[in-house]
């Protein structure tokens, strides 16, 4: 088992080094080309396209990997089981994605420019569902091959794509904006037909497989409910986020292209910046998903102990490096990826506090693999309200887009300290 651990973990570390590599080079390509009005723009509707993702995919994913990894049931049936509610809840979600569009576009985010790239969000989601929920049983077999190599193929289609296109489209911003959204659907295809070609051969599925299992539903449901709960929750407060600073910054006499650009520059280069290398600690928490939901099932509480102490401490000295490096050389960096010096203030106040958010991941991860995500569901409830309730107060006090980040800061500090607490109390 220990040397599994490490494999899966080096596996995911080289292939999520791969991907990152892919997705800043994507980054910067799409900076350079729409402009800094065009990232505000994308990023003002990524929150909604979070939030859709999020609840299309029902928690379902964790549910899978984690029910899988127990080796107690038969994942044919698993999959028989789940896929049919997962169509009919990315069918009502396309639905009301294309009703209202237009209303979140004006009333909500106010940009109608948005509208079309909102609408597009209904398009991209039955493959993003489908494409996560292949994945979830490659890690549930801890088998991290398929999902490193379609995530490469992934990025690889997208960087394509954006490079033929998007100059085309750069003179337009909302064609731009939309293509972004739009350029998932084949992506995620992508990834889906590289996944496919992993399963063995010589799988027989019987018509038995075929039979939706209650038993196997109710057990899913149990895990995807709270963390489908917790998902949405916090994606809702992302999605909150614009429209929450947006009003009040509004309200305290900041113009609506301050306010754009600003969001801009913190979402779309400071914070990119300051977590470019979680990929490491989200392939530690991958790795350690299914390792803990084995030994937990068998209340080997030792080794789970070992393993989540293995996780916290590379995560946090993964973190601890590459934050602190970027508080001593932030316009080094800025200008060598985005090829901008916009935001290094940002980045010298915020890096430092982002330390504490690499270990979130695999606290947040074990807890779903001990099987109480209904604690992640309390967390994040409490999340959204220091996160919204913070954000609100510091708009008023007119002090710009620090409203932002100061609340960003509680919200790290609050979450982590509240996983951690928890954690350590189910194990000790």
């Amino acid at each position: 088992m220990k040397g599994s651990f490490i494999k899966a973990t080096a596996l995911l570390m080289v292939g999520g080094f791969v991907t990152k590599l892919l997705g800043m080079v994507i980054k910067i390509i799409i900076n350079r080309l729409i402009g800094t009005e065009g990232i505000g723009l994308y990023m003002l509707i990524l929150p909604t396209f979070m939030l859709f993702i999020s609840l299309s995919q029902f928690g379902f994913p964790i549910a899978i990997s984690k029910l899988v990894a127990e080796k107690k049931r038969n994942s044919k049936r698993l999959f028989s089981s789940i896929v049919p509610i997962s169509l009919v809840i990315n069918i009502i979600l396309m639905i009301i994605i294309i009703c209202f569009s237009p209303f979140l576009a004006k009333n909500l985010l106010h940009e109608e420019r948005v509208t079309l790239a909102l609408t597009s969000i209904a398009l991209v989601i039955p493959f993003s569902t489908l494409s996560n929920i292949i994945r979830s049983y490659f890690f549930g077999k801890n088998r991290m091959l398929p999902h490193v190599i379609s995530n490469i193929f992934e990025d690889i289609v997208r960087l394509v794509l954006i490079i033929i296109f998007i100059p085309k489209l750069k003179d337009n911003i909302t064609s731009a904006v939309n293509f972004l959204i739009i350029v998932n659907i084949f992506s995620e295809l992508s990834s889906i037909l590289i996944m496919l070609l992993f399963i063995p051969k010589d799988s027989k599925i019987r018509k038995s497989d075929l039979k939706p299992s209650k038993i196997y539903l109710k057990e899913a449901l149990t895990i995807s409910v709270p963390n489908t709960s917790s998902r949405l929750i916090a994606s809702l407060g992302y999605f909150l986020e614009p429209i929450i600073l947006t009003t009040f910054l509004l309200l305290s006499g900041y113009s609506k292209t301050f306010i754009i650009r600003e969001y801009g520059i913190i979402t779309g280069y400071v914070l990119p910046l300051i977590l470019l290398p979680s990929f490491f600690t989200l392939a530690i928490s991958q790795a350690l998903l299914p390792v803990v939901s084995l030994e937990y099932s068998k209340r080997n509480i030792k080794e789970v102990k070992r393993k989540i102490k293995e996780a916290l401490f590379f995560s946090l000295l993964i973190g601890s490096v590459c934050c602190l490096t970027l508080v001593i050389f932030p316009t080094f960096f800025l200008k060598l990826i985005y090829n901008t010096t916009l935001g290094v203030n940002y980045v010298r106040i915020l890096a430092p506090i982002c330390i504490l958010q690499y270990i979130e991941a695999p606290l947040s991860f074990a807890i779903d693999a001990m099987g109480k995500s209904t604690y992640n569901l309390k967390i994040t409830i409490i999340s959204l309200f220091v996160r919204s309730s913070s954000l609100i107060l510091f708009s008023l006090l007119k002090i710009g887009i620090y409203a932002l980040i100061i609340s960003t800061s509680i919200n790290i500090i609050v979450v982590v300290y509240l996983l951690f607490k928890y954690t350590k109390k189910c194990l000790f």
